[in-house]
């Protein structure tokens, strides 16, 4: 049947997630950092994830698609009330909002006089804040890091700051597409190559987006490689 649904332009979406938040139906979901509507039959068509997208990456379309399965549905939620199978974050916030406690070997104290040493080679370090023009942008290896980044991987400044000029950002927090600024600082600048540390949670998927873009838009070739971290710090990638 041809029926009202929703269409998701992956090339606007940020990977925020808010749009699976606001799908109570669960039709939508993140898939490599980009949301995605996985189920037509889940679809209502009334667009509660409209509102709820921050880069307008979501609107109506007329199509053939399958009717919309209010039984199936209900099934769904009741099976991820009762905690079965669902998606990977449950309703009412986003993946990378869901809480969650981290099991750690019992922490113990380091030797001392071997206090770890800082690897900020600039200020301001905040994608926002920083100048694009900065002398220290010039020969340098550039880090683009999530901000939890840092308090996830304890070992980030030895393993990924160190040598590297560090901007951090958060997509979902900050409000903003960073491509703008970052194919700024790509293009009037000689940057011999970008690391992208980045967390597993879908919104910190705009983080890699905006890079890869500013990537492409400086008209640069810039060797770049992306690191995904775990929420307890583990290397996934």
């Amino acid at each position: 049947m041809v029926r009202r649904i929703i269409r998701i332009d992956e090339e606007k979406c940020n990977g925020c997630g808010a749009c699976a938040a606001a799908c109570h139906e669960g039709a939508i979901a993140m898939v490599e950092g980009k949301a995605r509507l996985l189920r037509d039959d889940y679809c209502d068509g009334l667009g509660d994830c409209l509102p709820a997208c921050p880069t307008g990456a979501i609107s109506f379309e007329e199509r053939e698609a399958a009717a919309y399965d209010e039984a199936a549905v209900k099934a769904r939620q009741a099976a991820r009330q009762s905690g079965g199978p669902a998606h990977a974050h449950p309703a009412g916030g986003c993946p990378g909002s869901r809480a969650r406690a981290l099991a750690r070997p019992q922490a113990t104290a380091a030797p001392a006089g071997e206090k770890p040493v800082s690897r900020l080679a600039q200020w301001p370090c905040q994608i926002k804040l920083a100048p694009v023009n900065a002398p220290w942008f010039d020969g340098a290896k550039l880090l683009v890091a999530a901000d939890c980044a840092a308090y996830a991987c304890a070992s980030l400044h030895e393993d990924y700051m160190k040598g590297h000029v560090t901007l951090i950002g958060c997509p979902k927090l900050d409000g903003v597409d960073y491509a703008d600024k970052l194919t700024a600082i790509l293009a009037e600048n000689e940057i011999r190559s970008v690391t992208v540390v980045r967390m597993e949670v879908p919104c910190c998927g705009g983080l890699e987006q905006a890079v890869k873009r500013a990537l492409q838009q400086s008209g640069k070739f810039i060797p770049w490689q992306v690191v995904t971290l775990s929420v307890d710090g583990r290397v996934l990638d």
